[in-house]
């Protein structure tokens, strides 16, 4: 794959990319509103802890009592199917305050050919850097390179007023399902090669075996961090009815 520079679509409407370099693979955005900068660049060994650590916080009761996303991103980057060329850390002033991980994912069509293709998540933003863009200076650098590696896809699980200003479109809309056959709201697709899924009138969405984990392994993991209060709290009951939304 020959190296080229990225191209941002649908970047939120207040940043700008200031500068990006094709060797290192980092890039710089401007949040035109608040006048800061956002500094996309490789996660390194260094960044494991306050990674897991902002992870821990941006999730931590969002979903259910507690959270098990810090523990999916410390099992990723040991697991086969971790794709550190698009894992990234955003920083403002020299400070972790988001980032994104991606898995090798796999999309099946009805003549049983099996295509790679990638997955991120987590994608965490701290609570206090929320809604100011950083989360889409993630997703739009490390889209742009994983169409340059020549994936043809991105598939997430996810909700869709995150995800839809970026193209993310239902897996219904492209034929794409579980590996059961269900269309859930959540199974979000973005073509990153234009026209691959009209080679093929069905398809199924297979992820990677690391987000498959029992609770006991969660727990005993978080009990290496600070002590949190697990409670519940209404966006719990927003991400339960999510989950069980189907597209007819």
């Amino acid at each position: 794959m020959l190296p080229c520079r990225p191209h941002y679509k649908d970047l939120d409407m207040n940043l700008t990319v200031r500068n990006e370099s094709s060797a290192t693979h980092n890039a710089t955005f401007r949040d035109r509103s608040n006048a800061f900068d956002i500094t996309v660049r490789r996660e390194h060994e260094a960044d494991h802890v306050p990674v897991e650590v902002l992870t821990r916080e941006a999730f931590w009761n969002l979903y259910r009592p507690g959270c098990d996303e810090h523990y999916t991103a410390h099992m990723i980057r040991g697991h086969e199917d971790f794709l550190p060329d698009l894992t990234f850390v955003a920083e403002v002033n020299g400070q972790i305050v988001g980032n994104i991980m991606y898995t090798r994912s796999w999309v099946i069509n009805e003549r049983g050919e099996k295509i790679e293709t990638a997955t991120f998540g987590p994608l965490c933003v701290h609570p206090l850097w929320q809604r100011r863009g950083v989360g889409s200076a993630l997703i739009e650098h490390s889209r742009s390179l994983a169409a340059q590696k020549g994936y043809p896809a991105l598939l997430i699980l996810g909700d869709p007023h995150n995800y839809c200003r970026h193209g993310f479109k239902t897996g219904k809309d492209l034929g794409v399902s579980t590996l059961d056959g269900r269309y859930p709201l959540g199974l979000l697709v973005l073509e990153l090669r234009r026209g691959f899924f009209a080679s093929s009138p069905q398809w199924a969405f297979q992820t990677s075996a690391v987000y498959e984990f029992d609770a006991a392994q969660v727990d005993a993991y978080d009990a290496r961090f600070p002590p949190k209060e697990k409670k519940h709290q209404h966006s719990q009951d927003l991400f339960s009815m999510l989950v069980r939304a189907v597209v007819d």
